[in-house]
């Protein structure tokens, strides 16, 4: 099983595992004092960014009991020392500042920074909004909302932010670390510095709202403990574009990839278009969309660029049409079985038929070929699968608000069932690869409004098969193409920014995603 090389990807880390991670550096003698330290240290500096400059600017710092707090603090000290205006705000009296927290609260003291209650420094604020407010009140732990008092600060920072630039330190107040869900209420911030990694909240769609502008910025966690310590969740980056195949100049249409898609039905004649039109713009050298013979005029008016191949007579599909597809196999690299097949028995028949005999080539499951999947499980080893929530829930048993409310955990269980690389689709995709004894899940950066249009997921389901068909394993083809087809609705959120694209238009984007991703990556 091939896998990706962890410098290509961002790491993700849980509350708890950053706590794994700080009592390790603990153990080997780096003391959380000095990692508090060098986190209000890169804090000072991305805030300085911020606001071209600290000298001179009035900075109110908020800090609770917790270690978060504590770098609100240190922060606080550094503001003070680089010339700026600055009040330290405590949630909690000076007391409830224990072990590092409270070692930084009395270098600040004697450092000469203003120290008052919070309540009253934020009263104090409203005359006059300061240039920056720092949030540091609540860390990466907290589920559920805030206690009262503690809302009542969110609050105040949210009026001050409408004139106030907001930094977050590591997480703003409120806000799941693990899942990302918002609390009532959650701090609204500008930008949200995260220390050492991103933690796994900050990278999920419902998060983006109060994050705003994600810096991660190193604190000195020991190399040693990042190798022995992995995290269980990675973001893809730019840098995977490293891994993707490049283009022989004496390549040969038949060498950059042949697919097969196995899809069509009466009313869903554009589905295998789509997704053979995706793999076309992928770089595929030869795709042929099989359909009933009844229905190939149909499809292949679409686009004379995608070839056909008829099978049976009339427009359903049966058990018969396996033949000639299991006969020449050895014509085609990948298949993508499923988009726009139909749920009628005979497209049952016909894929029960397509498994008997043999292996078949590395595969993408998709749409219609799920359905059955739910109904007849297999492993599939050599294979990507593209489950939507819906999707998913009927092949795991469960209701789709289950699938939601723990996305990581069924698509590893999708993952370990199937033996396949499970891309289980949403905002922030997740992909986790069956038989990885990591459970690795890859999240995708991406959360696009205009990917929510019917048609997208054929247009992934090409994207990936192109993939699959150039020699690419089924976790980066999968890791890939979700990546290109989101950087893809990217580029159409800016000529669409209130939807309205066709999943042609996602199609046509593809080679111009590939171009800035290439750009970003170099």
């Amino acid at each position: 099983m091939a896998m990706i090389d962890p410098l290509l990807t961002a790491p993700l880390l849980t509350p708890a595992e950053m706590n794994a991670w700080d009592r390790e550096a603990a153990r080997l003698g780096l003391k959380t004092e000095l990692l508090m330290e060098n986190a209000s240290r890169e804090a000072l500096h991305a805030l300085a960014e911020k606001l071209d400059g600290v000298r001179g600017k009035s900075v109110l710092c908020l800090a609770g009991p917790g270690n978060n707090g504590g770098d609100a603090v240190a922060l606080a000290r550094h503001l003070h020392d680089a010339g700026a205006e600055v009040v330290l705000g405590l949630a909690r009296p000076s007391g409830a500042h224990k072990g590092a927290p409270g070692f930084h609260l009395r270098l600040a003291r004697r450092a000469g920074v203003v120290v008052l209650r919070a309540a009253q420094a934020l009263e104090e604020a409203k005359a006059q909004p300061p240039d920056a407010v720092v949030d540091g009140l609540l860390g990466t732990g907290l589920s559920g909302d805030p206690r009262p008092d503690t809302a009542a600060l969110i609050d105040a920072v949210n009026r001050l932010g409408q004139r106030s630039f907001v930094l977050a330190l590591d997480i703003p107040s409120g806000l799941c670390g693990l899942t990302g869900r918002p609390g009532s209420p959650t701090v609204i911030a500008d930008a949200t510095v995260s220390f050492e990694t991103a933690k796994l909240g900050l990278a999920l769609p419902q998060a983006s709202p109060y994050v705003g502008e994600l810096l991660v910025r190193p604190i000195g966690i020991p190399r040693a403990v990042r190798e022995a310590l992995p995290p269980a969740h990675r973001l893809l980056a730019p840098e995977l574009a490293l891994m993707l195949p490049l283009p022989d100049p004496a390549m040969h249409k038949g060498a950059a990839g042949r697919l097969l898609v196995l899809g069509g039905s009466p009313g869903l004649t554009g589905a295998p278009f789509l997704s053979a039109l995706g793999a076309l713009r992928c770089g595929a050298g030869l795709v042929t969309a099989a359909c009933p013979r009844g229905l190939e005029p149909v499809l292949k008016a679409g686009c004379p660029d995608v070839m056909t191949l008829p099978l049976g007579e009339g427009e359903q599909w049966d058990a018969s049409m396996a033949a000639p597809i299991r006969e020449h196999l050895e014509a085609w690299d990948a298949l993508v079985i499923g988009p726009g097949l139909g749920r009628t028995p005979g497209a049952a028949r016909f894929l029960e038929a397509l498994l008997q005999g043999g292996p078949l080539p590395p595969a993408v499951w998709d749409a219609d070929a799920l359905f059955w999947l739910a109904a007849h499980p297999r492993r599939l080893e050599r294979s990507v699968i593209t489950p939507h929530p819906g999707e998913a829930a009927r092949m795991l048993g469960l209701a789709i608000p289950e699938i939601e409310s723990d996305r990581a955990g069924c698509v590893r269980r999708l993952a370990e069932s199937t033996g396949a690389a499970v891309v289980l689709k949403g905002p922030a995709s997740l992909i986790c690869q069956g038989g990885d004894p990591s459970g690795s899940v890859y999240v995708s950066p991406f959360a696009e409004p205009n990917l929510a249009v019917g048609g997208s997921g054929d247009v992934l389901s090409g994207v990936a098969g192109s993939l699959l068909a150039r020699g690419v394993s089924p976790l980066l083809a999968a890791c890939l193409g979700v990546y290109w087809h989101g950087l893809a609705g990217r580029l159409v959120s800016g000529e669409f920014p209130y939807r309205g694209n066709l999943a042609s238009e996602i199609v046509q984007a593809l080679p111009r995603a590939l171009t800035e991703w290439l750009d970003a990556e170099s």
